[in-house]
């Protein structure tokens, strides 16, 4: 199977996030919910995900061979929508309808709903055990398929994902990729004032994971550490990004409200143009 399209390059990635960026805000007003703030934290990831690494086709969807990308941190569903507009899975149009009454875009997405939607997903400590079954399942297929999620920070706090992490690491998932979203906010309050995660590094290497640390809003970062993916035979890869909640937008960056707050019509046209 071909990927989605040739290889995009740094700077085309940056563009598309920057527009994902734009339209996310424009449909969290219009829907009046939405978590903002991790949509924006998330925005480089998915870009450069979509756009130059996951062996995906719009047209070909349910493709067997296909990589699997899981959105574990569900609630942020504005972004993976958006992004899967911008790579041809659905039109541009319907992001209108955004959590809208008899929208396939709920909330938490839905795989029966929305093309490219691997799994639902919304309660926290779902998607990396089932990324880790899906990679299983890759493996016993002999396929060289890849699975790739990505889990918020604060949704580390729950215990099924260190169960996950023990079964990958003791499995020896060298075809699986986590990506934490590391921006240090939560719902309510910082990640390290609720239920400290620090060392995380160091707790992912303790269950056999090999792991890299980058800053997971450079592009170029991204790249590099995707293409270095597995990191380390044998061993599931782990990717903490560290981000910003709510990059791009001045006024929404590191501020906890903004995990589900709704833009004002005046605050949306001042985010369009710092994101111009």
């Amino acid at each position: 199977m071909s990927q989605l399209r040739v290889r995009a390059t740094a700077d085309q990635v940056r563009e598309t996030a920057r527009a994902i960026r734009r339209r996310n805000i424009q449909i969290v007003r219009s829907a009046g919910l939405g978590h903002i703030g991790g949509d924006l934290s998330a925005a480089d990831i998915l870009a450069t995900l979509y756009l130059a690494v996951l062996n995906v086709d719009p047209q070909r969807p349910d493709d067997p061979e296909r990589d699997r990308y899981i959105q574990s941190k569900g609630h942020a569903s504005g972004v993976l929508y958006t992004t899967l507009a911008a790579a041809g899975f659905i039109p541009d149009e319907l992001l209108d309808s955004y959590m809208a009454e008899g929208s396939p875009l709920n909330g938490h997405p839905d795989r029966n709903k929305v093309p490219g939607v691997e799994t639902n997903t919304g309660p926290l400590g779902h998607g990396l055990p089932v990324a880790v079954g899906t990679a299983i399942a890759a493996r016993l297929d002999g396929s060289a398929r890849r699975t790739y999620v990505l889990c918020g920070d604060g949704e580390l706090q729950e215990g099924s994902n260190w169960e996950a992490i023990m079964a990958a690491g003791h499995r020896g998932l060298d075809n699986l990729t986590a990506i934490v979203d590391r921006n240090y906010l939560q719902q309510g309050a910082r990640t390290e004032d609720t239920n400290g995660l620090d060392p995380l590094d160091q707790k992912f290497e303790a269950f056999g994971w090999a792991v890299r640390t980058i800053d997971g809003n450079d592009v170029d970062a991204l790249l590099e550490a995707f293409d270095a993916v597995p990191f380390s035979a044998g061993r599931p890869s782990a990717i903490i990004a560290h981000t910003v909640k709510g990059r791009g937008v001045s006024f929404i960056e590191d501020r906890v409200e903004w995990h589900h707050k709704v833009p004002s019509a005046e605050q949306v046209a001042a985010a369009l143009e710092e994101l111009a």
